[in-house]
């Protein structure tokens, strides 16, 4: 405390100290909100898949601003949903099918954003049909059939078990293969399958493998309204005549389908920065998606089989951050990161503040007083003629001490108050001196 005392008019000890105040504050800010990570991984899907497609736009985008992504092809929404859920596996995020997951398993997964839909596509064979005219527009006409239902692993499985159950459709009631889709359409040209699930969206490069091939058709969902009300992550929606393919003309009628939400998922614990630069790259990328999804429909936040981060909240309700808006991404994290902690301790030590010239004026008063308090035993020995010289010592010690005090503008009454007083007291020891 008397170091404090003595140093705290020296220009030189308050430098050092701000600076050590600085040092400590950025460590404490590299501590407390780390950096976004600069590289990260996505688990995605299959090559041929627009997970993956998009995988890769994103990946493309955030190079630009100095993040590397790995992408990770995998078996669909199942493996994906692994990954995340395994701390080993070093994947960060994951696109993952909506309606898939059981949430109960995966309590430390967010939603980041929907990014498009995923259509239910049934193709089928016209000739497999011969009863219903070629058409399949009812699930319970899969019924002895041999259908594809998607490979383990996939979200497409999942789902596809999910509307044949609905539709009345137990395991023995038709014949069921477990097939990727590569594979599906290698056994639907050469006969061997009545029918074929894909979940994807329309954009996904494995759709033009199937409507190229001859004798197919796709599915219009004629009960879509009563799915979507039996499964609330669903949405029905229209598929204009010619848009998979204006070629080839499929649909060749508009038709009906179940849709999905394709989500960007990610672990609870991510950077909010990270959150930002993913939605802001995501918008980009999006644009080009326009087959089903309305123009500014996606990114959403809804339909989200994960409950949705609340900093990607923020961001699809209000957009960036004025910084995320003005600056680039790493100069506004930084500039962020720096504010998340002077903010929160301008908030506790301004309040202090107030009480600096309070205890500014109680140490000056303490050192007054202790000096007053030495004046007063050489007043009361003054007239002791044994005690003369060290009374006379005594307060040249005080006389000296008391002109090395320095204090501010305001406090210069006091101290001239004490020096008057100790020349007071000089004048008695001198009077006594006289009088002896």
């Amino acid at each position: 405390m008397d170091f404090i005392r003595k140093n705290i008019y020296n220009p030189l000890a308050v430098g050092i100290a701000f600076l050590i105040l600085v040092a400590i504050l950025f460590s404490t800010l590299w501590v407390m909100v780390p950096p976004p990570p600069r590289s990260i991984e996505l688990a995605t899907g299959f090559s041929t898949g627009l997970y993956q497609k998009f995988g890769e736009r994103l990946q493309g985008e955030l190079a630009q601003q100095g993040v590397s992504m790995k992408l990770r092809t995998t078996g669909g929404t199942g493996d994906n949903l692994a990954l995340l859920a395994d701390e080993n596996s070093g994947v960060d995020f994951a696109m993952v099918q909506g309606g898939v997951a059981d949430l109960s398993k995966y309590p430390n997964l967010v939603s980041i954003a929907g990014v498009f839909y995923e259509p239910v596509w049934v193709w089928y064979r016209e000739s497999s049909f011969k009863n219903e005219a070629g058409k399949l527009s009812l699930l319970g006409q899969l019924k002895g059939k041999r259908v594809s239902i998607g490979n383990d692993g996939s979200g497409t499985l999942t789902l596809a078990s999910q509307l044949l159950e609905a539709s009345g459709l137990g395991a023995g009631d038709f014949h069921a293969e477990k097939l990727k889709p590569l594979d599906a359409l290698e056994k639907f040209k050469k006969g061997e399958l009545d029918a074929v699930f894909i979940v994807s969206a329309a954009e996904a490069p494995i759709l033009k493998k199937f409507y190229e091939t001859p004798g197919i058709r796709l599915m219009s969902f004629e009960q879509a309204d009563a799915y979507v009300h039996l499964f609330p992550f669903l949405s029905k929606v229209t598929v204009p005549r010619g848009v998979v393919s204006i070629a080839y003309d499929l649909p060749r009628q508009d038709i009906q389908v179940l849709a999905a939400t394709a989500t960007l998922v990610g672990k609870d614990d991510l950077s909010p920065a990270l959150v930002t630069l993913l939605l802001g790259d995501t918008y980009d990328i999006l644009k080009t998606y326009s087959y089903l999804q309305k123009p500014g429909e996606f990114p959403s936040g809804t339909g989200l089989d994960f409950p949705l981060h609340v900093d990607a909240e923020i961001y699809l309700k209000d957009g960036p951050s004025f910084l995320h808006r003005h600056l680039p991404f790493w100069t506004a994290v930084w500039i962020g990161r720096f504010a998340k902690i002077v903010i929160p301790l301008l908030v506790i030590f301004i309040p202090l503040f107030t009480y600096i010239p309070a205890a500014k004026n109680f140490f000056l008063r303490l050192k007054l007083s202790r000096v007053y308090e030495e004046l007063k035993i050489i007043e009361r020995n003054a007239a002791i003629p044994e005690l003369k010289e060290k009374n006379y010592r005594d307060l040249a010690d005080i006389e000296r001490r008391v002109g090395n005090i320095k204090v501010s503008m305001l406090d210069a009454k006091e101290l001239y108050d004490l020096k008057g007083h100790v020349g007071e007291v000089r004048g008695r020891l001198n009077f006594h001196s006289e009088m002896i």
